[in-house]
């Protein structure tokens, strides 16, 4: 008997139009690991949610979900694990250890077991040496961490996860992925993983699910299902680029998943003859848009600085991309941009004038405009069309049509549907600096392409264009330059053809596929344009 089943679900919003999931039928087996895919507001956070009762929203449903043949109803709760995006939504207390004792404290265990548990999960996870901490102190890393841990202590069946890494930097998302493989490993735990970020997430699969329009066209294990998306270009940008590059190529043969089988793919493959692709030099304007000299930044007295003599200088009209881990200083350094945290020493510039000498809001007049991390701290109305209603922007003008979403409240839309709606209320600001804070989390690949068309868009217009990111895939697609700020410090700056191709871990996985057999090509299309000029019986000309 499978442990998860779901025949014929449809559920509908209240009011909507349209349901957002349409006669979805799949299983899950005991110890299976499932990811699920799909372009954002295609109905995967509502799937997971109606698997978690505490959690269901409210609506029509018809259709069955049954847990170990029982309806979820009757099921206690704690058999049914959740991880949301946003770390910081789903913890309650004040402590490390208190969060780790939450749930079993209102599970009604005894205090010598909710000791050893605690114990116990926290040396797996390898919270003790943060264990006292008060949970403000923490990287975004360590509080998913924790909210992973603070599921597992209460020893659920199932784990759903709802794009647990949207938050993440590369290597904390990695480490994270890699964690919640070796739960499912060696625990038996079945795991339901929605997930925007597949690099990591697919070779590790029994199974890939896609959901499109609320329906779902996609359910095989992840080799057969990748390989069936080569006529889906929507579908197929957000496999791994082990795939893309399989498709884009022509593969014959067993679809790669990993970096490891993309390289051994290439390599079996193609030779090398013509190493690397002429690049474009990288030209900007010799006008600063933003500059900031030997900026120091802390929030209280006694703690350390964020920033700590930072220097950064930003041209007009360019679209720099600024990486770094949780709690390096991006978001710090966004916010002093933005006039809303004060340095106490240094200097910041904005549009050629010192920051200082901005007065009564003038900054924020067809000047700066932030995008922040947390998008919900925009929203002030009780539907889309009332968040929308005094932006002063023609419908080319929006970034996407949001026209279907003007009904709906805004905490119901998706984490991507969230992020297009706040973003057209930015905009309507029409600003000279545009800041956005992880302005990819939620979106999906389809989705992210058409938000760098309208980056690009904003370029056109001489809009400066300054976002911080852990996505490096969407940096490498659309920067001018990037940044790795390292401690409150920019420590490296360049192209994305240098910059990528030159780091180790803030790379892409097309650089690791082919680093050391071609130079510089950190996309799938450079990738694949040097395989294709390197396939046998190709003259090796550049």
């Amino acid at each position: 008997m499978a442990l998860l089943a779901v025949e014929n679900l449809t559920f509908t919003y209240p009011g909507a139009a349209a349901p957002a999931l349409q006669n979805v039928s799949f299983s899950l087996e005991a110890g299976s690991f499932t990811v699920m895919a799909g372009a954002t507001g295609s109905g995967k956070s509502t799937l997971l949610r109606l698997l978690k009762k505490e959690l269901a929203p409210l609506g029509q449903l018809t259709g069955a979900i049954t847990l170990n043949g029982t309806d979820p109803a009757a099921v206690p709760a704690a058999q049914v694990g959740y991880v949301a995006q946003q770390p910081e939504q789903q913890i309650v207390t004040d402590k490390v250890w208190h969060e780790l004792a939450f749930g079993l404290e209102n599970m009604g265990l005894p205090k010598k077991e909710i000791g050893r548990r605690v114990a116990e999960m926290a040396a797996y996870f390898g919270i003790e040496a943060w264990y006292d901490r008060p949970v403000s102190e923490l990287s975004g890393g360590q509080k998913q961490l924790l909210n992973l841990a603070s599921v597992m202590v209460m020893q659920p069946g199932l784990l759903l996860l709802d794009e647990p890494t949207a938050q993440l930097d590369p290597i904390a998302a990695a480490d994270f992925m890699a964690t919640v493989h070796k739960i499912n490993r060696e625990f038996g735990l079945t795991v339901l993983l929605a997930e925007h970020r597949l690099e990591e997430a697919v070779p590790l699969c029994d199974r890939l699910l896609v959901l499109e329009n609320g329906a779902l066209p996609v359910n095989a294990p992840p080799t057969q299902a990748a390989a069936a998306l080569a006529d889906r270009p929507e579908l197929l940008c957000a496999m791994p680029s082990a795939v893309q590059l399989y498709h884009a190529v022509g593969g014959q043969g067993p679809c790669p998943l990993s970096v490891r089988q993309g390289r051994q793919f290439v390599t079996a493959h193609f030779g090398n003859a013509v190493r690397s692709l002429p690049a474009p030099p990288a030209v900007h304007s010799e006008k600063p848009a933003l500059a900031l000299q030997g900026v120091r930044l802390r929030y209280q007295r006694h703690l350390p600085d964020v920033l700590q003599g930072t220097d950064l200088t930003v041209y007009e009209g360019e679209l720099f991309c600024l990486l770094g881990g949780n709690g390096s200083g991006k978001s710090t350094l966004l916010a002093a941009a933005a006039g809303l945290a004060q340095p106490y020493m240094g200097r910041i510039a904005v549009l050629g004038k010192p920051i200082k000498q901005y007065k009564n809001q003038s900054l924020y007049r067809n000047g700066v405009a932030l995008l922040p991390q947390d998008v919900q701290t925009v929203f002030l109305r009780n539907t889309v069309a009332e968040e929308l209603a005094d932006v002063d922007l023609a419908a080319e003008e929006l970034p996407f049509d949001l026209s279907p979403l003007y009904d709906r409240h805004p905490y119901d839309l998706s984490g991507g549907e969230q992020q297009l709606v706040a973003l057209a209320k930015v905009l309507a600001a029409r600003p000279k600096l545009l800041l956005l804070d992880e302005p990819t989390k939620g979106l999906d690949a389809y989705t992210k392409q058409r938000f760098i068309g309208v980056l690009r868009q904003l370029q056109g217009q001489g809009v400066t264009v300054v976002a911080v990111t852990h996505d490096v895939a969407f940096a490498c697609a659309c920067a001018d330059r990037c940044g790795l700020l390292f401690r409150g410090q920019v420590v490296s700056v360049g192209v994305p053809a240098e910059f990528f191709a030159q780091n180790a871990f803030y790379t892409t996985a097309a650089s690791r596929i082919t680093r050391g057999y071609y130079d510089g090509a950190v996309t799938v299309e450079a990738a694949a344009r040097l395989c294709l000029l390197n396939a046998p019986g190709k003259e090796p000309t550049a």
